[in-house]
């Protein structure tokens, strides 16, 4: 289970978490998960380019080694990129060393200072240790393209509910290809009411 906009009671217990940018009203902010591919990445950047788009790529360890010149070209081209663990860790069911260490892993691949948990799950333990070193970035907004459940139409549907300073999250992997793919190109045609940033700290 998922929430398509996640609620302002979970925002407010995590208070320590970058959820949204609610004094934004121009700007929505596309953000990509569990990158770099080898297809998907190469596509979305070529999109973003079309329509002027910024975006921000939070990547895994494991894949930014694979294709460093992926995390190269989004970077020249004017994205951001943030930390998204080495190899996708559930910060719920993993001990504070082990979640800590994989996240120094992505770093020696994924430099910033930006950094999303996986599954948007972190423990308040692991969240003060991070503070200190990360902005934790989450979300406001799940559109759901890793929703085998619902169609394409929904998943645009849910895009379509973004509003100014909303934080977007999209994902890099096969499962969500097909949703991506139908979704993201008309969500961007249909939406010049907002300016489509990174995140900037």
């Amino acid at each position: 289970m998922y929430f398509v906009r996640t609620p302002y009671i979970i925002q407010k217990l995590f208070s320590g978490i970058i959820w949204n940018f609610s004094d934004v009203t121009n700007k929505v902010y596309l953000t990509f998960d569990d990158g770099p591919h080898p297809e998907i990445t190469p596509w979305i950047l070529a999109l973003l380019k079309n329509y002027q788009a910024k975006a921000t790529f939070f990547c895994l360890g494991k894949n930014a080694e694979k294709y460093p010149g992926l995390i190269t070209q989004i970077l020249n081209e004017g994205h951001g990129i943030g930390n998204h663990t080495h190899t996708h860790l559930n910060g719920w069911r993993t001990t504070n060393e082990d979640y800590l260490q994989d996240i120094e892993n992505a770093n020696r691949t994924v430099k910033s200072s930006l950094f999303r948990p996986p599954y948007g799950r972190i423990t308040l333990a692991q969240l003060t240790q991070l503070s200190s070193s990360y902005k934790v970035i989450n979300w406001s907004l799940m559109p759901g393209d890793f929703d085998e459940s619902i169609t394409s139409v929904q998943c645009l549907h849910n895009l379509q509910k973004a509003q100014g300073g909303d934080i977007i999250v999209l994902h890099e992997n096969d499962k969500s290809r097909v949703h991506l793919e139908y979704s993201l190109p008309l969500f961007l045609e249909s939406n010049n009411r907002f300016i489509f940033d990174k995140i900037n700290f």
